[in-house]
């Protein structure tokens, strides 16, 4: 199981590249990157998407939230992977070492899960199969898609 975070912006134009000087292309740089965003997070493993939510812009993640999230993401497994009822003392998890994270309160309640934490070394993002693996797609179908609220998400 792994699970990150991302900004997901309202109004998603489609980025083009120009050419200048024969052989080298630039792309266009992103429109509004400060407008209306909200923050995806989201666990998910081999099989797909287990948990997500959505916080709005005024919203942060702190220990308490996270760990509230990994409280729902628990019963998220229970329900759709009906094998981690007989596997729950080998559950993997892999996160980021955000502040959040590793909060005592987040550690305390990993430890009740017995579910063993996966290293991230600190400063790695080359080892974040979100960015890779997820994101990218997720950014390639938002192309040319515009929310007017966050309703509309």
């Amino acid at each position: 199981m792994t699970g990150d975070e991302k900004w997901v912006h309202y109004d998603n134009p489609k980025r083009r590249k120009s050419w200048g000087i024969p052989g080298h292309s630039t792309s266009t740089a992103k429109s509004n990157i400060h407008g209306s965003k909200v923050m995806l997070c989201i666990w998910w493993d081999q099989l797909g998407v287990v948990y997500y939510e959505l916080l709005k812009s005024i919203e942060t993640i702190t220990g308490d939230r996270y760990r509230m999230q990994l409280m729902r993401l628990s019963r998220a497994l229970k329900d759709k992977r009906l094998q981690y009822n007989e596997r729950r003392d080998n559950m993997i998890l892999q996160h980021n070492n955000a502040r959040s994270h590793v909060a005592k309160v987040v550690k305390t309640y990993l430890e009740t899960l017995k579910w063993e934490i996966l290293p991230h070394p600190p400063y790695s993002p080359d080892v974040a199969p979100s960015d890779y693996h997820l994101f990218r797609s997720m950014a390639h179908g938002l192309v040319d898609q515009h929310f007017r609220s966050y309703e509309e998400k």
